[in-house]
């Protein structure tokens, strides 16, 4: 808005106020709604289906986002030169031209003690802690060379999940979901699954945050057994024509709040009663396995209690996706090994990575992968050096935070298998080639959903706002 503008929108407000019989106040909140809201904002009822910006390649995201940041170092990114230079002082150069905090000057080389395999006709390599994602190698496209610019959990994960290190802004899923809208009626557009690994993640439920825009596109957290979402089951002795009654009413009384007041949150507040009323019969059924076959199950691993739960959470989010919902994030924590590095990240490993490649083969095999888009990643990764703020005790090393270089999987969706693009330098300190931002992940997967992520924006506080902010470019490399 220009100074001239602004004069005019003052004088249109001191006309208002001093207009009588309340008309002018009336006609003050339409227009200062229609200032913070943009020109053309419409209420929104539900998430509806809504036509792409052009043809999309996938229908669906489900986002492995695996909190704490895995190291790449010791999962997909082997490093001959680092075996040489194991446990000899980072070299000079590194030390002296970088500004970074996170390098120590008695920080030394810590070499992966993992063994490497390559799989598939691709030859993409996977350390052993993760066998069951290299059986799908081909069809996988593993990102090396992933960049950052911040380096702790919050402002990180919030970045990777909403595009800015700010609090109160949209999730990737909450944008998604109101440039797509849903195809299912009886579940929500966005859900979010928790880990049981019994560690929250860093950010909360602000990764999952529907922001500023309107509370219909907030995430909606599921549990993968019992009741899916907490009091969504009717109390005892309350007959679906009494609940049905209960809720028509409340229908009423909030549509005439809202031509009351003009208050179009109310809007998304009467689709969240009627949703839940229709998740009551719909969800206990999608958490029912009990049609799933033997060999499904075990596929996911969920006869092992090792891998139950996140095998649990992978298949509810095959059904979510087979019921038209858009956009499933699953989150793991936590990957933030400082230390006891070896054992922790055998233990995330061990409960996720046979899953994880179940959902893949799964979605291939049932004709959905094509459709689907596919992300597994932290929000960024773990340095070639060992952490010194903890103590170096052998065998107990781990990795400090580390946004420069690191590494994500992608598969589906308008994603060309079987490649691996990008690389790092020969310590896996730089991004060297194909440096792949947070913000060009995010405009490449909007991208496959047929969203340009330049004109995926609302209106809020006098500006246009994207989940790209004002960076990112579609990544042409990735796409098939």
């Amino acid at each position: 808005m220009d100074l001239s503008e602004w004069v005019g929108v003052q004088e249109r407000r001191r006309f208002l106020r001093q207009s009588a019989c309340g008309l002018g106040m009336l006609a003050l909140a339409d227009l200062l709604k229609s200032e913070t809201r943009g020109d053309g904002a419409q209420a929104i009822e539900s998430p509806a289906p809504k036509l792409a910006h052009f043809t999309p390649r996938a229908k669906s995201v489900i986002f492995l986002f695996m909190a704490g940041a895995p190291s790449q170092l010791d999962l997909f990114d082997p490093k001959p030169e680092m075996r040489r230079l194991h446990g000899q002082p980072v070299p000079e150069s590194y030390l002296k031209t970088l500004d970074d905090a996170l390098i120590k000057g008695s920080a030394t080389v810590m070499a992966s003690p993992r063994d490497f395999t390559r799989h598939g006709e691709c030859g993409m390599d996977f350390s052993d802690f993760v066998p069951h994602l290299g059986l799908r190698a081909d069809d996988l496209c593993m990102i090396r060379s992933m960049v950052t610019h911040v380096s702790n959990h919050d402002p990180g994960q919030l970045l990777m999940n909403c595009g800015t290190t700010l609090f109160g802004h949209p999730a990737m899923g909450s944008w998604v979901t109101y440039g797509l809208g849903s195809e299912s009626q009886n579940l929500p557009a966005f859900v979010v699954l928790l880990s049981n690994s019994g560690k929250g993640v860093d950010g909360g439920a602000a990764l999952w945050s529907n922001g500023f825009l309107p509370s219909s596109y907030r995430g909606v957290t599921f549990r993968n057994q019992g009741d899916p979402i907490l009091h969504l089951s009717s109390p005892t002795g309350v007959s679906h024509a009494t609940q049905r009654a209960r809720l028509s009413a409340i229908r009423d009384m909030n549509q005439l709040r809202r031509r009351q007041t003009g208050e179009e949150e109310i809007a998304s507040r009467i689709a969240a009663y009627e949703l839940a009323y229709r998740m009551q019969a719909t969800a206990p059924e999608l958490v029912d396995f009990s049609r799933e076959s033997a060999a499904t199950l075990e596929m996911y691993g969920l006869t092992n209690e090792t891998t139950r739960w996140f095998g649990s959470n992978c298949l509810l989010a095959r059904r979510m996706v087979e019921r038209g919902v858009r956009f499933v994030q699953l989150y793991h924590s936590t990957w933030d090994d400082h230390n006891d590095l070896n054992k922790n990240l055998k233990t995330n490993c061990d409960m996720t990575d046979q899953p994880a490649a179940a959902l893949l083969q799964d979605l291939k095999q049932r004709g959905l992968l094509d459709e689907t888009l596919l992300v597994w990643g932290g929000e960024f990764g773990r340095t070639p050096m060992n952490e010194v703020r903890r103590g170096n005790t052998a065998g107990h090393e781990g990795r400090d935070h580390h946004p420069f270089g690191f590494t994500m999987l992608m598969a589906g969706g308008g994603i060309r298998g079987g490649q691996i693009v990008g690389k790092t330098d020969e310590l896996g300190y730089h991004a060297v080639e194909d440096r792949i931002h947070v913000h060009d992940l995010q405009a490449t997967i909007l991208h496959c959903l047929g969203l340009d992520h330049t004109r995926l924006t609302y209106r809020h506080q006098g500006r246009n706002f994207r989940l790209t902010d004002v960076e990112g470019s579609v990544v042409e490399k990735l796409l098939v």
